[in-house]
């Protein structure tokens, strides 16, 4: 096809942006990409820009959103004919939602699929230049349209057919396993199954949201409900009417907010905080926890109708030790997925790295091969094998006290007592995050910022 138009991609990550820049050079005539949004207004004044992708986190330690709102709002007002795509995490999908009404012509959600991508781009470039939309088109969908990998083990196998068979209902699930089994996933594929699909699949992951923004986050508010609530806001299930709302990591929820989100359900409505008018609401929900609620029952830490209340279906994925079958399919499958979006050609995997794959436990399961995978076509050569001193784990050292007469720069310590926690931990970000004396967002955005 032609190549027309020009696009930009503001994103702080530079491997998305290299990545995007390879993809997307096959369909634009001009792609443009900037990691700081602060070069957005002479930017837009010396280039004529047709489509913009923007990220919606930039500075570290904020992980709201709220940036991508300010800097969709100054493009709108700079070059209102700029048709923006907002470039959320799943997480932020409300947001993303919100973004829509200040003039945002659509959102993707990452990790992206290509083909999605292209087209919500391609659509954005018709109507930037004064076509129509394709009314086919779902704005809304989370996950797009791609199926899940199942991997080839019988546990696996044995889920899907569940899932195949209960998809389409409107019973809630709870989806339990450890770290990295791959729950988020399983979610979308459950919602991507069923006759929901054309609606959004809202997250909400229980472990971030603080205490006090409990019913905010979940219910929305008023204007003027509480200092700093200057506009009304649409809370998770709102955004979720007619989709799923998945609550992930419901095993954190404190015992006194229980209650409430155990009213909703039950109830089937909500009161946005500093109302008084009740909302029906329509969703499926999914639920998702590494803990072992019958036992936090036991223990009175949670709440035993609510757990009849959330788990209709109960689905446990087991931990990839348990599914050696599945170990070299994900790894064909993400060296596969990264050669591509990195531009390394065909590589592959040696027999002595798939050797090595299999004697290690994979503490993170299925995340920390991903990453593993990632890693090592980063620091592969062009269409050459993965040897197993590239894809096998290690342990990384303690950080060394500097010698004296030199500095080591904080980032970097930072970076490795984060990998260093979080490998201590085997995965268990709940623990990293405690050894490390700081929240579980916190280290959710440290991640983020060291592309851990």
């Amino acid at each position: 096809m032609a190549r027309r138009g020009t696009v930009l991609v503001i994103d702080d990550n530079r491997n998305i942006l290299v990545a995007l820049k390879y993809l997307l050079n096959d369909y634009f005539a001009k792609v443009l990409t900037v990691g700081d949004p602060e070069l957005l207004p002479s930017l837009l004044q010396q280039e004529q820009v047709d489509v913009a992708l923007l990220d919606m986190n930039f500075s570290p330690g904020l992980n709201n959103g709220n940036e991508g709102l300010y800097w969709l709002r100054r493009v709108k007002r700079l070059r209102p004919q700029v048709q923006v795509v907002l470039f959320t995490a799943y997480a932020d999908i409300s947001l993303a939602v919100a973004g829509m009404k200040d003039g945002a012509f659509d959102f993707v959600v990452k990790p992206w699929d290509n083909a999605k991508l292209v087209q919500t781009l391609l659509d954005a470039y018709c109507v930037a230049t004064g076509g129509k939309r394709r009314e086919t088109r779902q704005q809304t969908v989370v996950h797009g349209g791609e199926s899940m990998y199942w991997g080839k083990s019988p546990a696996m196998q044995q889920i899907k057919s569940i899932v195949e068979r209960i998809s389409d209902t409107d019973a809630n699930v709870l989806i339990t396993g450890e770290n990295g089994t791959g729950k988020d996933m399983l979610a979308m594929e459950i919602h991507r199954l069923s006759g929901r699909n054309g609606r959004p699949m809202v997250v909400a992951d229980m472990g971030a949201v603080t205490e006090t923004l409990f019913e905010s986050e979940l219910f929305g508010h008023v204007k003027g409900a509480f200092t700093g609530a200057y506009a009304d806001r649409m809370g998770r299930f709102e955004a979720a009417e007619g989709g799923t709302l998945f609550l992930d990591e419901i095993g954190n929820l404190p015992y006194h907010l229980q209650s409430k989100l155990l009213t909703a359900l039950q109830k089937r409505t909500f009161v946005k905080v500093g109302s008084n008018i009740e909302q029906k609401m329509n969703v499926r929900l999914i639920c998702a926890t590494n803990r072992d609620l019958g036992e936090m029952v036991r223990k009175g830490e949670f709440r035993e109708d609510l757990l009849y209340r959330i788990n209709t279906i109960h689905l446990h994925l087991p931990p990839l030790r348990e599914r050696p079958d599945d170990i070299n399919a994900f790894a064909d499958m993400f060296i596969g997925r990264y050669s591509r979006q990195y531009g390394r050609g065909e590589a592959g995997l040696s027999v002595g790295a798939r050797q090595a794959m299999l004697g290690y436990s994979w503490p993170g399961n299925i995340r920390e091969l991903q990453h593993a995978i990632e890693r090592a076509v980063i620091l592969s050569d062009s269409g050459g094998e993965v040897e197993a001193l590239q894809i096998t784990p290690g342990k990384s050292p303690a950080p060394q006290s500097p010698r004296q007469g030199t500095v080591v720069p904080l980032d970097e310590m930072e970076r490795s007592m984060v990998q260093m926690a979080i490998e201590k931990n085997d995965g268990n970000l709940s623990a990293a995050a405690a050894q490390l004396g700081i929240t579980r967002q916190t280290l959710y955005n440290k991640m983020k910022r060291y592309g851990l």
